[in-house]
């Protein structure tokens, strides 16, 4: 560690968006220390940016043996949880423990021993859940429509009262339908796994009309770590999103167009009709105060579509 560098903890810094987050945060010069699952060799947390890693869950135990390795964090970005509305609803215990549970254990520990350190708590756009139509605002009613929506609120609210109970300051960041390459789930995956499959017609579930707000996750990353100079005992909440509206219809037409670029036919879709349970119709994001952070994204989603493509084709042929 180099004098006077500032110390950042990621946990879930081994996921998908952890990841990003980790080497954002090292790229601006910080000391990023992780905590999550799963064996990480040095090398490869490095390439990350990630200088101190521990494989476990988040408990005082754990919390404690990372702070000696790395020093007390001036700031704890918090991703650790549940991460789909379907695992939620096939297992809710687990989602609890993972979402809830965990950020229980983590302002418990800072309570204790890091009052000082803040708090980016990232949370979804699955708390605003159904009966919406066209941009949300961040403080529109929240009305889950799945276990994964509940506890993210439920996360969201230990927070507050840490907060207005014990002076942590916090920041809550809500993530909306975030991809990029190197994501192996959700309607990116599923369609380049369909086309990949066979030569026939694809089907996906729904009508077609349902409606996301896609975003970047290096746009992601560079909200999230943005949002740290707003934390404060109130918590504010920031939408992280694009504002561009994309019904799952669009969405398939545009990854089968970039599937064409590449030399493959292209492909017809059929919507079965069935929602999955827990998927609100509309979730599209109000990026009027992300504006005020960050005021431009550095992706497209016609970009971002193709480099997806042009991703999953290397990684399906060994070449990534």
């Amino acid at each position: 560690m180099l004098a006077g560098q500032e110390i950042v903890w990621v946990t879930g810094t081994h996921g998908f968006i952890g990841r990003h987050i980790s080497r954002t945060l090292a790229s601006k010069g910080h000391f990023v220390a992780g905590l999550g699952h799963g064996a990480w060799p040095e090398m490869e947390a490095a390439v990350w940016g990630v200088s101190a890693w521990l494989n476990g869950d988040i408990a005082a135990s754990n919390l404690g043996q990372l702070q000696r390795l790395s020093g007390s964090p001036k700031t704890i970005y918090h991703l650790a949880g549940g991460s789909s509305v379907g695992a939620a609803i096939a297992q809710p215990r687990e989602d609890f423990a993972r979402t809830v549970s965990s950020t229980a254990e983590l302002l418990e520990w800072v309570r204790q021993y890091t009052p000082n350190t803040r708090i980016v708590a990232i949370s979804s756009a699955a708390v605003y859940g159904s009966d919406h139509e066209g941009p949300i605002r961040e403080d529109a009613l929240l009305t889950p429509y799945s276990p994964y929506g509940y506890h993210k609120r439920m996360m969201e609210d230990l927070c507050r009262s840490y907060g207005a109970s014990f002076g942590l300051a916090f920041a809550i960041p809500r993530l909306f339908s975030v991809y990029g390459a190197g994501l192996k789930k959700q309607l990116l995956w599923d369609l380049c796994s369909k086309l990949a499959g066979n030569n026939g017609e694809i089907e996906l579930g729904g009508t077609g009309h349902e409606i996301r707000d896609w975003v970047h996750v290096e746009d992601v990353a560079r909200a999230v770590v943005a949002c740290a100079d707003l934390a404060d005992t109130s918590g504010p909440v920031v939408n992280i999103g694009s504002g561009e509206p994309l019904t799952v219809r669009d969405v398939a037409r545009r990854m089968i167009d970039a599937w064409a670029i590449h030399g493959h036919p292209k492909r017809d879709v059929v919507f079965s009709g069935k929602s999955r349970a827990g998927d609100p119709f509309s979730l599209l994001a109000d990026v009027t105060r992300l504006g005020s952070i960050l005021p431009c994204l550095n992706h497209t989603t016609d970009a971002g579509f193709d480099a997806y493509v042009g991703w999953y084709l290397a990684a399906s042929r060994g070449n990534v």
